[in-house]
């Protein structure tokens, strides 16, 4: 694939990757490491890059070449198809495919972004490399059905509430109401559902982003959290399934949610808002001394 080329997006310039995203993800739970919500979630960053990778010497109908052509030409990134999307998750490259990209040709690209440090992928295997058999991440999916939720639609006037409870469920995140105005702002801020449950007190308990892929395409949560002080009141089942709920009326197939197989807290409560497990995704490691 010697006309293989990787493009570093800002965040004003994500649209095709977004769209090829989109067209990539199934109506069942997305194969790949990325969701266009994946995406939207990185985009609360002013900082943040993404990359797409493409190859001029593809020819193939496939919706996503189409979409993001037609949107690469309007945004002067690129006019050959798309056939891979990524960033950095911290030391992890997060990378999701076309259904027929050259694996092989993707990851010897990648290397000079796998450099010691960045030490894992999550989607594409290197040659060499292993998979992290002890640390597998569980892909859950929801299933349209009816739903009865405490949870509201996130307003303006709910930004600072939506993001206090996220600080309050993550330890050491900074989220702040502008990286939610941020992300909203973005190209993919149109894919975003949020929702918010209130105690009957009326402080805020949990709260869920969900993020569209398209009709008849699986949708995905990211991120959903519970305030510390509010656990154990099945608030936060309901904040999931308040998004999923908002995800199906606007024509989603199916919602997925990813979480660590060690985080017994989260997959207990996917489970009681009606998510099974589908597989378990496996990130692949730099063996030591590589």
């Amino acid at each position: 694939m010697a006309s293989l080329s990787r493009h570093r997006l800002s965040p004003a310039d994500t649209g095709p990757a977004l769209r090829a995203l989109r067209a990539w993800t199934p109506p069942d739970a997305p194969s790949g490491s990325l969701h266009p919500g994946d995406v939207g979630w990185l985009l609360r960053r002013d900082d943040a890059t993404v990359f797409l990778w493409t190859d001029a010497r593809t020819d193939t109908r496939a919706d996503a070449r189409a979409d993001a052509q037609t949107s690469a030409r309007a945004e002067g990134v690129t006019t050959a198809a798309p056939v891979a999307v990524g960033f950095l998750d911290g030391p992890v490259l997060r990378v999701t495919t076309a259904p027929d990209a050259d694996l092989g040709a993707l990851a010897a690209d990648a290397e000079d972004l796998l450099v010691p440090g960045n030490d894992a992928t999550d989607g594409l295997p290197v040659p060499g490399w292993e998979p992290d058999t002890e640390e597998p991440w569980l892909v859950f999916s929801w299933t349209p059905e009816p739903v009865s939720s405490r949870a509201v639609q996130v307003t303006e006037s709910d930004t600072a509430d939506r993001a206090l409870v996220h600080r309050a469920a993550f330890t050491g995140s900074t989220l702040t109401a502008d990286h939610w105005r941020t992300m909203k702002k973005s190209p993919a801020g149109h894919l975003a559902v949020e929702t918010l449950v209130r105690t009957p007190a009326g402080e805020p308990a949990a709260a869920a982003t969900g993020w569209f892929g398209g009709t008849g395409r699986c949708g995905l949560l990211e991120p959903v959290g519970t305030h510390a002080d509010h656990r154990g009141h099945g608030y936060g089942r309901d904040a999931v399934r308040g998004a999923c709920a908002a995800l199906a009326d606007r024509g989603a197939s199916a919602v997925a949610v990813l979480t660590p197989a060690s985080n017994e807290a989260a997959a207990a409560l996917y489970r009681s808002a009606g998510f099974t497990v589908v597989r378990e995704n496996l990130d692949w490691t730099r063996p030591d001394g590589m």
